[in-house]
């Protein structure tokens, strides 16, 4: 395990959102906010919260662009996770492994 990936527990990937925000977006490029949503059962204002809150911390990146099938000025959210994003989760989820395996803290 690398240094940027050794197990560490984070309370902010820790929420049962965030924490299942983080494992769709670890396993593709992008998602778009509709289908993230869809896929977690959430309500949109809940996922704009969470992703905020990832987006704040440098875990996510989000980004807005026209939709090619609306005719109105309604655009579509894409959402990733950032190079740190990912660096957190695979350490946070190390950290999870960790204490299911009953290892000591430290």
């Amino acid at each position: 395990m690398t240094p940027e990936h050794e197990a560490g527990f984070d309370e902010l990937i820790h929420s049962p959102v965030r924490l299942r925000i983080c494992g769709l977006l670890r396993r593709v490029d992008e998602l778009e906010f509709g289908a993230l949503r869809d896929l977690l059962g959430v309500q949109d204002a809940h996922l704009s919260k969470n992703l905020k809150a990832l987006g704040d911390a440098g875990y996510v990146a989000v980004r807005k662009e026209r939709s090619p099938e609306r005719s109105d000025a309604r655009r579509l959210t894409w959402a990733s996770l950032t190079p740190a994003g990912r660096a957190a989760f695979d350490a946070h989820v190390a950290a999870l492994t960790r204490i299911a395996a009953g290892e000591p803290a430290g």
